[in-house]
């Protein structure tokens, strides 16, 4: 296990970052156009990382810290591999002159497995889509054409991760 930081510096309202982290009513653009699924968000809470259908859940996990807008942590498990669980954490601080420090942390992180590998590049590119998204300028055509991808071959997900195998926990359990 171990721990991975990204960082990037982002020119934008720190309000506006936030809500790219955690809104609920549409598609995270930053995040691979998941739709972020929960009770409520606060800590102890189920959260979810679903398809835009809402079919497939891609992350299962529970809220650890809900501090808006400089903290927002949560328990991480790829439904589609059986690899440990580990935390993501997104770390909001405002430097002046309207530039927000985004730190991303992933702890516990399971090298050596698909989890791993997909953290260790995942956290680049949700860095990078965040700012351009928080910053006003969309996100670029070769992502938009790899989210319509995405969306089209859903069926091509593992019957593991379909909503029905995935109910919201009302409590962290053991191990998660």
């Amino acid at each position: 296990m171990s721990e991975r930081m990204f960082r990037i510096t982002i020119s934008a309202p720190i309000e506006r970052i936030w809500r790219e982290l955690t809104k609920t009513d549409e598609g995270q653009g930053a995040i691979y156009d998941a739709w972020l699924h929960t009770t409520v968000l606060g800590p102890g809470a189920p959260m979810q990382m679903r398809t835009g259908t809402g079919k497939n859940v891609i992350v299962d996990g529970h809220v650890l810290v809900f501090n808006p807008p400089h903290h927002y942590a949560h328990t991480h498990r790829f439904t589609q591999h059986d690899d440990p669980v580990c935390e993501v954490h997104y770390e909001l601080k405002e430097l002046g002159g309207g530039e927000v420090e985004v730190l991303l942390r992933v702890v516990g992180l399971p090298e050596g497995t698909a989890t791993g590998k997909a953290m260790a590049s995942g956290g680049d590119f949700i860095l990078k889509h965040l700012k351009l998204l928080a910053e006003g300028q969309g996100l670029p055509f070769s992502t938009k054409l790899m989210y319509f991808m995405m969306k089209h071959m859903e069926f091509v997900l593992p019957k593991r991760c379909r909503s029905s195998n995935w109910p919201m926990k009302a409590k962290a359990s053991k191990g998660d």
